[in-house]
């Protein structure tokens, strides 16, 4: 059993909710949900708080642990972890914040919160600028109710900052978007650097990746990735629109 699973369980035997203990440790009940998962692990003054809040030995939550990996990673989750390392300090920024809105999301429908009637994926209101920079992804979103208008596969929404996609994507306009591998001509939601970019992606022959402003008159907002660029790129997802002709 890993620290998490071992975590939940002495958790649960004191009869506390993941809200109750975020409240003692001072963190949000979506870290706690993560370290009992394994999507992230509590730092050294966060575990001496867990060890006195559950009045367990430090080896308690450990012992199974040292027989077992205690976070066994698939070929994929390791490949995922191995780009989350590369990414700036912003870049780690964004993509934790997109975790914990996620976990806030689990939690919620876990305690047993009202919850809109249907599938319902999450809007975001302005983590992709359009060539421009904008708050961390994950940190402002909403509920978005499925309807028939909504593409068939769309995991999340995007609402659209800039112009540097119109005319086929229109200031303020809202997106769809899901986790299919992305082919030369569509159009993706991008973390560069740490800032979010909506751009058409292209990579060539001798793997230069180039992200496009579908609006020409913006081609100064295009990104280049050359090899060794040093610069860091993670893909959020596909745009479900259909591939455009690349820029000439």
């Amino acid at each position: 059993m890993s620290f998490g699973e071992q975590l939940r369980r002495r958790r649960e035997e004191l009869g506390i909710s993941r809200s109750e203990l975020a409240d003692r440790l001072g963190i949000t009940r979506s870290a706690v949900g993560n370290y009992e998962t394994g999507v992230s692990a509590p730092k050294e003054d966060v575990l001496l708080q867990i060890f006195n809040a559950l009045q367990v030995e430090p080896n308690y939550l450990y012992r199974d642990s040292f027989a077992f990996p205690a976070f066994a990673c698939s070929h994929e989750e390791q490949r995922l972890l191995e780009k989350l390392r590369a990414l700036p300090s912003t870049g780690r920024q964004a993509v934790h914040a997109l975790v914990d809105s996620l976990g806030d999301m689990a939690q919620e429908l876990e305690e047993g919160r009202p919850e809109p009637t249907g599938r319902v994926i999450p809007l975001y209101r302005s983590p992709a600028a359009a060539g421009f920079a904008a708050p961390v992804f994950g940190e402002d979103y909403e509920p978005l109710p499925v309807t028939d208008g909504v593409p068939v596969g769309a995991e999340l929404a995007v609402r659209i900052q800039g112009d540097s996609m119109a005319p086929w994507i229109d200031d303020g306009s809202v997106v769809y978007v899901n986790h299919d591998p992305l082919a030369n001509g569509d159009v993706g939601i991008f973390c560069v650097d740490g800032d979010m970019l909506c751009k058409q992606y292209y990579r060539d022959p001798l793997g230069i990746v180039y992200l496009f402003s579908l609006n020409r008159r913006r081609s100064d907002m295009d990104v280049v990735f050359g090899t060794g660029s040093g610069r860091s790129l993670t893909c959020f997802g596909r745009v479900m629109m259909r591939s455009l002709p690349l820029p000439e």
